[in-house]
């Protein structure tokens, strides 16, 4: 092959790029770390916001995590991996998104030295793995069960999650309704207790204050009723809800009518007449007074349900119809002949109201229900998608406690306690692993340092502090942002859910682990940009 030692060899595509060894670990892990530092800033209640402008102009101001990651154009292949994980963090815990991405970046930023003594990225990955499932471990055993009848705790964890959202006063407003909600939709399976978010449905609406936020014990359809002629507000109302048409169901072949005089088209008319008349019968006769449909209602149908004074909706979303469901108690009838009293649902209160420039249905007052609505308000339109997003947070924070029944201290102080246990674990590891076990505890610590820094504290003087503190057996020892001195969080109501610490550091160390694996990117070539002018004439 001697014949070839001159020649250049083109395996990749031309204008393919590689990065190899250090040059492309320092690359990635310097994006990964980038991205870390846009969302810093905004952790705990001092935290600043982000203003996110994107291509159409469309503004978003938050201080959430995964929404900022979310809304960043991120280019890089490494950094893309921070964005994901925050995603999975919001979507499988729905808190702990910023924190994630501040620990993640952090592991980086500590196995860069270590890879610059000369420790091999399998060595710190395993150490790294190691010192996760003692935190793991230490967590559990930390944690304390929460009756979940105890309203003041978990108001007081959904406000440990909304704190540092733009809410002000509304804060405690909102974690009594966040509270309320989860109560409703709570169910037993088996010995465990489970919860779903998707059974709290939440409908924004500009106008008034956050302080009008409300929970409706039932379902917000946000349609108006179909005929003017109809009651727009019925007590004691018996639900049918319907996934079929109130229409004449149209031919799936041609079919030509020969009609040679008026009388049969009027008699042909009729039929039709006659065919919708006996679908509402139908519906009267069942003791349905409310019809909330998922398809058409026709003109006539409409008109003889307003003579029964019978409330109607239609096209409603078929998520909606389920939620309906769960909140009234009716079955979901697909054929009309099927439809029994037996079938219907009941609320205390079936109201058209007029909310904002829009109409709404409101289904309240349920027996028993297993759905309900929050309607949030504020004056304006970002301010009712930050109050959204600090929902969220609120409701699955409570939603985390039912799935998983333990809470700790947050204000940084478990991760205080487990980085001064995981430095105790490291020396009986031994070898080189030990190095890459203390470089984990000392990532921990980023949270309060991170936490001190955005509350303009001296994050030396506060880590110090809290060291000291632990050592004393201050267990649930952290910061206090509003006075700058380190108290017992679990006195200050300062509680968090095992569930979201827990997926936090090990989404944590799975992304950090995959990212120092990489010893070689290989990027393909861009395609041209079409040229300018449009497309050149044939």
């Amino acid at each position: 092959m001697s014949y070839l030692a001159n020649q250049q060899v083109l395996i990749l595509k031309e204008g393919s790029n590689r990065n190899r060894g250090k040059d492309a670990q320092r690359s990635n892990i310097s994006a990964a770390r980038i991205v870390s530092e846009v969302v810093k800033t905004t952790l705990g209640p001092r935290g600043m916001d982000k203003m996110l402008v994107d291509s159409l102009g469309d503004v978003t101001v938050t201080s959430d995590g995964a929404t900022v990651l979310d809304e960043l154009d991120v280019q890089h292949p490494a950094a893309k991996m921070l964005v994901e994980i925050a995603k999975t963090q919001d979507d499988e815990v729905g808190d702990g998104t910023t924190s994630v991405v501040v620990l993640a970046g952090e592991l980086l930023k500590r196995a860069e030295l270590l890879l610059d003594k000369g420790l091999h990225p399998t060595v710190i990955n395993a150490g790294f793995k190691k010192a996760a499932e003692k935190a793991r471990e230490i967590l559990n055993e930390l944690g304390k069960p929460v009756d979940l009848k105890d309203t003041e705790t978990l108001r007081k964890i959904a406000v440990t999650a909304m704190r540092g959202k733009s809410l002000g006063g509304a804060t405690e407003h909102f974690a009594s309704i966040a509270v309320d909600a989860v109560n409703h939709v709570i169910e037993k399976r088996g010995d465990a207790f489970s919860a779903d978010i998707e059974n709290i449905q939440l409908v924004k609406k500009e106008g008034k204050s956050l302080l009008d936020t409300e929970l409706i014990k039932g379902v917000i359809v946000d349609k108006e009723v179909v005929h003017p002629g109809m009651p727009k507000r019925i007590e004691k109302a018996k639900i049918a809800l319907l996934d079929t048409p109130l229409e004449i169901e149209k031919t799936e072949f041609s079919a030509e009518i020969k009609i040679s005089n008026p009388q049969q088209m009027q008699s042909f008319l009729d039929e039709e007449t006659k065919l919708m008349k006996d679908m509402v019968e139908k519906i009267k006769k069942s003791g349905a007074n409310v019809v909330l449909c998922q398809k058409g209602i026709d003109e006539v149908a409409q008109s003889f349900m307003a003579k029964n004074g019978i409330l109607a909706a239609r096209r409603i979303k078929k998520s909606d119809i389920e939620k309906l469901s769960r909140a009234t108690g009716a079955r979901i009838i697909t054929n009309l002949e099927d439809i029994r009293s037996a079938d219907l649902g009941f609320a205390g209160l079936v109201e058209e109201r007029k909310v904002g420039d829009d109409k709404m249905v409101f289904i309240e007052d349920a027996k028993d229900p297993k759905s309900v609505s929050i309607l949030i308000r504020a004056g304006l339109e970002r301010l009712v998608d930050e109050a959204e997003r600090a929902l969220k947070d609120a409701l699955s924070v409570i939603i985390d406690v039912v799935k998983k029944n333990k809470i700790v201290a947050g204000g940084g102080a478990i991760e205080i306690e487990l980085a001064k246990r995981i430095r105790d674990l490291a020396p009986k590891i031994g070898g080189r692993e030990q190095l890459a076990i203390e470089a984990f505890a000392d990532s921990l610590e980023s949270i309060p340092r991170t936490l001190s820094d955005n509350a303009g504290l001296e994050q030396i003087d506060i880590l110090v502090a809290l060291r000291a503190a632990h050592e004393n057996k201050g267990l649930w020892s952290g910061i206090n942002v509003h006075t700058g001195e380190v108290s017992d969080m679990w006195k200050e109501g300062v509680l968090e859910p095992v569930k979201v610490k827990e997926h936090a550091i090990g989404s944590a160390v799975e992304v950090a682990s995959m990212i120092l694996r990489i010893d070689d990117v290989i990027a393909a070539a861009k395609p041209p940009p079409p040229p300018k002018g449009g497309p050149p004439p044939e």
